[in-house]
């Protein structure tokens, strides 16, 4: 039977000591009874709380670290369906380099890697890892690449080949790098798993059909590795899908534990649409690492835009910090302009002015991530809550120019905000922020 946060509570040594990660003993005793966290993290557990509450109150799928601070995390799922709570680790992108790849086209890669950024509603993304591929030739050619990638890049590495000797000397090599070892096959596990122990890398298994994938987990299992990666070989997109949603399911609705581990996947189709394809399923259907053939900035762009919409909590509103925002190069004689908090309003009417030419000041109250309709209609954009705002941040000593524009759709704040907000002019601008341009335009120019 499972047990409360509370009942765990009492088996904690309630110390509120902090070092597990959480404010309290009580709010790990919540993450415990969620399976968001494992008793291991807490240093001072009782031998009785480690035997209640050790394998049975692990999250489903294990929580693993990459990088030398563990800081790329994978893992730790709950939840089937992003709706039923949230997704926890997003589907972290790798590259991949040949070692028999020509020198430019190894120096480019590596360069791409290590520089590409993304930003989206304030969030900078960027590449996660880098795979360096053996393609058979020397083992020293795939050691001296995988040590250039790691001292260039700093990013964790996916280490592939089907050399069980060359992945454990190119492990050495960058040992402290806290990589994968892609992959373990029922032939080389013995021989790979005290390499990955040895050199503090995450092993990734792999074998023809899933009932030996889950023979072979198994016994990684029983050995006391729990730092694994499952490595599917499916023949086809609807495999693929199938595959992946029959060992998450089994995870975490039937508490399976050989299926219990982060995915990891090499798209190989040197076609770029298909590829993709085949990284938007993955990054749907539980994807833990998407290793992509090559770079591509548009088709990074694309999977880390839709990784970020699938990942973000759908109970919680992405929000900006409440503030006074330059828009451009503005000056206290330029025009004032309002929106909400909510990420998507504030970097939409931002871009809109700023497509229009006008540099400008964005005035960006706390409305807890709604947006202006939905803010307004919860009070929390009013006249008067506006005014408050205007002044706690200062705006009359930033600018002169006492006229402030308000989204159309909340025209019936323009009397009160007037009132609360001596001196100034209020112009209700339009309802849709591609609407901006011309307003500035007619009304500003």
């Amino acid at each position: 039977m499972a047990l409360t946060g509370l009942q765990i509570q009492k088996l904690l040594p309630k110390t509120n000591c902090k070092e597990c990660g959480s404010n309290t003993c009580l709010a790990f005793a919540m993450k415990l009874a969620a399976r968001k966290a494992e008793i291991a993290e807490c240093p001072y557990a009782s031998e009785e709380a480690v035997g209640v509450l050790g394998a049975a109150y692990e999250p489903p799928v294990k929580g693993i670290g990459l990088g030398p601070e563990a800081k790329l995390r994978l893992g730790e799922e709950t939840v089937l369906y992003r709706h039923e709570k949230t997704f926890v680790h997003p589907t972290a992108l790798a590259v991949n380099v040949d070692d028999d790849a020509p020198g430019d086209l190894v120096d480019r890669t590596l360069r791409s890697v290590k520089e590409y950024s993304l930003e989206r509603v304030g969030e900078v993304l960027g590449v996660d890892l880098l795979a360096v591929t053996h393609k058979g030739g020397p083992t020293e050619a795939f050691v001296a690449l995988a040590t250039r990638a790691w001292k260039e890049t700093g990013k964790p590495l996916v280490l592939r080949s089907a050399s069980a000797e060359a992945l454990g000397a190119a492990a050495g090599a960058v040992s402290g790098s806290r990589s994968v070892l892609a992959s373990a096959t029922p032939e080389t596990v013995d021989a790979l798993l005290p390499i990955a122990r040895e050199h503090g890398h995450v092993l990734a298994l792999t074998a023809p059909s899933l009932d030996e994938l889950v023979a072979l987990a198994s016994k990684v299992r029983e050995a006391g590795v729990t730092d694994a990666l499952l490595h599917f070989t499916t023949g086809s997109l609807a495999e693929q899908i199938q595959t992946n949603s029959i060992a998450r399911r089994a995870a975490i609705k039937e508490s399976f534990k050989p299926l219990g581990f982060a995915f990891l996947r090499f798209v190989l189709s040197p076609d770029l649409l298909a590829g993709s394809v085949e990284a938007v399923t993955e990054i749907c259907k539980y994807g833990g690492i998407c290793v992509l053939p090559a770079f591509d900035a548009a088709q990074l762009a694309a999977l880390m835009t839709l990784r970020l919409n699938l990942y973000t909590d759908p109970q919680k509103p992405i929000q900006v910090e409440p503030n006074v925002y330059p828009i451009g190069e503005p000056t206290a004689d330029s025009p004032v302009f309002l929106t909400t908090n909510f990420s998507l309003t504030y970097f939409i009417v931002g871009g809109e002015i700023e497509n229009a030419g006008l540099s400008a000041w964005l005035v960006v109250p706390e409305c807890e991530g709604m947006s202006v309709l939905t803010a307004w209609a919860a009070g929390k954009f009013s006249g008067a809550s506006v005014a408050a705002f205007c002044k706690q941040a200062e705006l009359e000593e930033k600018v002169t120019r006492r006229q402030i524009v308000i989204p159309g759709y909340v025209s019936q704040i323009s009397g009160e905000l007037e009132e609360n907000l001596p001196g100034w002019t209020v112009l209700v601008g339009p309802q849709e922020a591609s609407d901006l341009e011309s307003f500035i335009k007619a009304r500003l120019s």
